[in-house]
């Protein structure tokens, strides 16, 4: 185990990040471009002051990452960069309001049974922090200042309430993508602020409370109706834009 400067024991697993680290950027910064060969194993131990062994993992990582590829006899060289896939849910066109529809349209089936989770299996703590997001919506709408976080911190916090991970991990995935005033850049083809915002705001209420309650059926009809109530809307928005 290497020394820190301090000379303290310093974790390998630290050493690994580091040099990988380093290395990835002088990659990104064109220090090494494709094709370049990176210096030997025996430079790399100099350079870094680490051992062989933490060299070999970082470029274990770098090829893992598809940047490097070691060749027998040859070294390691530097590949050519590959196109980061986006990520699932992320393809959404803000200038297509029909884009927003198709993502409301996967909500209303995914979200409704989480609400109806969060109702048979809902904590107290869980039911606290459901109202404190809610009541954060009204409180930002009320001075003004953008709800779109704290909307979906809402959202977030029924799907913590049931209690099964994957509800949280689906709409993490997803982002601010599930919010759809989110995506619209132009502020004049959303609903009236005021009248949106206080409808939103009773929508939420209808969830927590029914949550609350441990009324499946009902937190399940108050999401669906939130949610439908939001395509509805971007609906006559896609309508009245055709026209």
């Amino acid at each position: 185990m290497a020394n820190d400067k301090a000379g303290r024991a310093s974790p390998r697993g630290n050493l690994v990040a580091d040099v990988v680290t380093q290395l990835r950027g002088r990659i990104a910064a064109q220090e090494f471009t494709p094709g370049d060969r990176l210096p030997s194993e025996a430079r790399l131990t100099e350079e870094f002051s680490v051992s062989r062994t933490v060299i070999r993992e970082a470029i274990a990582t770098l090829r893992a990452d598809g940047l490097v590829e070691p060749r027998q006899g040859a070294g390691v060289f530097v590949l050519e960069p590959v196109p980061i896939a986006p990520r699932p849910f992320q393809i959404l066109d803000p200038a297509r309001i029909s884009s927003i529809i198709e993502m409301l349209e996967l909500r209303i089936a995914v979200e409704m049974e989480a609400a109806a989770l969060a109702a048979a299996r809902c904590s107290p703590a869980q039911e606290d922090v459901i109202y404190e997001a809610e009541a954060e919506v009204r409180r930002l709408a009320e001075q003004g200042q953008p709800t779109s976080d704290a909307d979906l911190r809402f959202h977030l916090a029924v799907a913590d309430a049931t209690n099964n991970p994957r509800f949280r991990e689906f709409l993490e995935v997803m982002g601010l993508a599930i919010i759809p005033r989110s995506n619209l850049p132009d502020a004049g083809q959303t609903p009236s602020p005021d009248s949106y915002i206080s409808m939103i705001s009773g929508e939420h209420r209808a969830i927590a409370d029914a949550v609350a309650a441990g009324d499946g059926e009902a937190a399940r009809e108050a999401m669906r109706t939130h949610l439908l109530g939001s395509q509805q809307r971007y609906r006559r928005l896609l309508r009245d834009g055709a026209k």
